[in-house]
């Protein structure tokens, strides 16, 4: 086909032959409003199958001539020969060029009008019995005047219009023919097709030229309105609003015309009218409408609005789902995904418990602290489970933005709801439960300070009307259980936590990480990796080994990562032949490496100025050695280590204290001739804290006397210069470590014996508490009797 149209356009372009018009013609039906008129050149495309095949029938045997003839519904594809005019114009092909999308651009010139009478031929393409219609061509006055008047209102319009170009104008002045004029007006003017169609069908010059000047006086009305109605919208605004002006004229058009009101505008008052609204938002979107009715759609203004209500309308002021809650199988719930936890379990379950018995209750706010990895977040998605919400989670970390929160202002394209109201819109529901993460890491900037702005959100006196911003309505918050989560206490503002129910959460212990691993970690990731258990298995004690020797942490999350590299390399193998896996004691090297963590870490042997204190950190606690020793000087205190300001006081204290506790001539020369060397190691992490004056005492002293410390046991706690023990903070976190470190016996301070309550059982076994109140008693109980420069 492509090789036949080539040599079709070689054919016919620049063809010079006679000019012939044979009765039959092929077909090619036009849907465009520009008919082509006798003595009119025009481009057509064609592209369609049938008038493809009529192109080529016109080139190759009819001395390329085709009848145009319009379709009477111009969206028809494939029209019958019923559903098109029956007067058309025989034409021309002067011209014809292959396009790159693969169809043809044609040029014909219109020769004369025809009518179809009938069909010759329907298979490829249609061929048509034609007759040539031809006026009576008679000139007269009348005829001439006609032809004035014509030209006179097209001139007229071609003016009042401004969009023809100036060639259009030249021609209108030059042509004379009746007929030729008639037809050369009839092609330029923008007329529809039906009229055009119309001028096409009058034979005579005379007819034409009536219904010409009857459609050109019409058009010439329409733009004089259009005039007037400009002109009318000009008198109303300032010198250069164009902006206004084509809102007014607009609404001017569209009052003179009785338009229909937009749909947009319909489907906003529909979605007032019938959402289950509270009244004072009915009335805002109400009145935003009207607003919006009276702007241009175009404008920034209108699009700020229309945001609006699209926020205002499709927020779930109503929309609820039911709680179902049924206490076994919450308890059930909570057990299955989350091993221990049973401070925080119980909450919830009074709560629910409650809840059956009053809809009315508020939700608490509840702020689970601690280490991370020990489930925090993961809580909040099984409470929603469990009472058959939806759970949304919303990150605090790092924010400095009050409008985060609170929502910002409507004065600029852009604006948005606070993060509270977009998940609440994204969940569908105004009760479900919402997890706000890490809220002790929010900051303050120029920008506002975000923990002031959850003032409102987190406290159930209040939030039952809390009022975003940008929504400028009060939305109840009251029905939204709220979790937050927190690393530390004491970076979050007092009036914040003050609204908080406060669920400390401490570390895992060994049994409890083995348990995790077993019921929870190990299934999860043996179905994300498609692992057969029949293919891989891990005894108990390689688990309890990588617990102990490859991971020092209060939460799971490094016991998770090893153990998923224990089945990525177990996957390899499998892949390379191996039939399965068995992981043993032995073989964790192989899939691990070297054991990072092992007794040797710890002291094996107790030591002279070396003391095992006890430290809080944001992931849980840790043991700390602290080292003292004496060294050529003239009684300086020396500190190394990265130790804050409160370290570096206490270790002030300390030598005093230990200058005071052996004031003794056996030793007055070690502290005239000796400087002591004070170092926490690890000096490359910074240190702080109020719990370490006696490990610092305990440890200048032993340095001082000769006595060795105890390696089995660890301590905490601060000093006086008096030698009295201040309680501490963080017990539980610094009792696990000590676990961890297999410590026999651990030093607290006695007005701490209260918090032994909230440790686990475990550690209460395996651990040794002793409650001092001095550091007489500590240092009796920490160092070896019958040792050193005293006896």
């Amino acid at each position: 086909m492509a090789q036949k149209f080539e040599l079709l356009e070689k054919a016919a372009v620049g063809s010079e032959r006679k000019i012939e018009i044979p009765e039959k013609l092929p077909v090619i039906p036009t849907r465009t409003n520009m008919l082509v008129y006798p003595s009119a050149v025009m481009p057509l495309y064609v592209g369609r199958e049938k008038s493809l095949a009529a192109l080529e029938e016109s080139i190759g045997k009819f001395n390329q001539m085709v009848f145009l003839v319009s379709q009477r519904d111009i969206t028809k594809e494939d029209p019958e020969i019923e559903e098109l005019f029956e007067i058309g114009t025989i034409a021309r092909i002067v011209q014809l060029m292959k396009m790159p999308d693969g169809n043809y651009k044609i040029l014909v010139e219109g020769l004369t009008r025809a009518k179809l009478v009938s069909v010759e031929e329907k298979e490829n393409s249609l061929i048509v019995v034609v007759e040539k219609l031809k006026g009576k061509g008679r000139k007269s006055k009348m005829l001439q005047a006609l032809v004035r008047k014509v030209k006179e209102l097209a001139l007229r319009y071609v003016s009042m219009s401004r969009r023809f170009p100036d060639e259009a104008i030249m021609a209108l002045e030059d042509t004379s023919d009746a007929d030729k004029f008639g037809d050369f007006v009839s092609s330029m003017m923008p007329f529809s097709l039906e009229e055009k169609q119309r001028l096409l069908e009058e034979i005579e010059a005379k007819d034409r030229l009536n219904t010409l000047m009857e459609l050109l006086t019409r058009e010439i009305e329409i733009l004089s309105l259009e005039e007037e109605l400009d002109k009318r919208v000009k008198e109303k605004i300032e010198q250069g609003q164009k902006e206004y002006y084509l809102r007014e004229k607009m609404r001017a058009i569209q009052e003179e015309l009785e338009g229909e009101e937009d749909e947009e505008i319909k489907e906003l008052k529909n979605k007032a009218e019938s959402g289950e609204l509270p009244q004072e938002v009915k009335e805002k979107a109400e009145q935003e409408i009207s607003r919006l009715e009276k702007m241009s759609p175009y404008s920034p203004e209108a699009t700020v609005v229309r945001t609006y209500l699209d926020w205002l309308l499709n927020l779930p002021w109503q929309e609820e789902t039911d709680d179902e809650i049924v206490i076994r199988d919450v308890r059930k719930t909570l057990d299955s995904n989350h091993y221990g936890l049973d401070d925080v379990k119980e909450r919830i379950l009074e709560f629910l418990a409650a809840r059956r018995f009053s809809k009315n209750l508020r939700a608490p706010i509840l702020c689970l602290v601690g280490p991370p990895g020990v489930g925090k977040t993961s809580l909040g998605r099984s409470v929603a489970e469990a009472m058959g919400r939806k759970f949304g989670r919303i990150s605090l970390g790092g924010m400095r933005d009050e409008a985060e929160i609170r929502g910002h202002r409507r004065t600029y394209v852009g604006a948005l709801p606070g993060r509270i109201m977009q998940m609440i819109r994204k969940l569908k529901t105004r009760n479900p439960v919402i997890v706000l993460d890490e809220v002790d890491k929010m900051g303050i900037s120029f920008q506002g300070d975000p923990a002031s702005a959850l003032l409102e959100v987190l406290d159930p006196e209040q939030n039952n009307n809390f009022t975003d911003h940008f929504l400028e309505v009060p939305f109840d918050l009251s029905r939204v259980l709220f979790i937050t989560t927190a690393n530390v206490l004491y970076s979050i503002p007092a009036a914040l936590k003050d609204r908080m129910e406060i669920i400390e959460i401490p570390g895992y212990t060994e049994s409890e990480k083995y348990h995790i691993a077993r019921d929870h970690i190990l299934p999860k990731l043996l179905e994300e990796y498609n692992m057969d258990s029949s293919k891989f298995r891990i005894t108990p004690a390689a688990v309890r080994d990588v617990i102990r020797d490859y991971t020092r942490e209060a939460g799971v999350r490094e016991l998770d990562r090893n153990l998923a590299k224990i089945i990525r390399k177990a996957t390899l193998k499998i892949a390379e032949g191996s039939d399965s896996i068995s992981v043993g004691v032995n073989e964790l090297g192989e899939f691990l490496g070297a054991p990072l963590f092992k007794e040797s870490d710890f002291r094996k042997h107790p030591e002279v100025g070396v003391v095992t204190g006890l430290a809080w950190t944001s992931v849980g606690g840790e043991i700390m050695y602290i080292e003292v020793l004496p060294v050529a000087g003239k009684g300086k205190t020396i500190i190394t280590g990265q130790l804050g300001d409160v370290m570096k006081e206490s270790a002030q204290i300390a030598a005093s204290l230990a200058r005071k506790l052996c004031d003794d001539e056996r030793f007055s020369e070690v502290f005239e001739k000796k400087d002591f060397h004070i170092h926490v190691p690890e000096g490359a992490v910074p240190k702080d804290g109020p719990s370490a004056g006696i490990t610092l005492t305990t440890a200048i002293v032993s340095a001082v006397t000769g006595r060795r410390v105890r390696n089995d046991i660890a301590m905490t706690g601060e000093i006086t210069l008096r030698g009295k023990v201040l309680p501490i903070g963080g017990l539980k976190e610094k009792l696990m470590a000590a676990y961890r470190a297999r410590m026999k016996k651990v030093l607290i301070p006695l007005a701490n014996k209260r918090d032994l309550e909230k440790v686990p059982d475990e550690i209460k076994s395996k651990l040794e508490f002793v409650f001092v109140e001095d550091i007489g008693e500590v240092l009796k109980e920490a160092l070896i009797p019958g040792d050193g420069k005293e006896h």
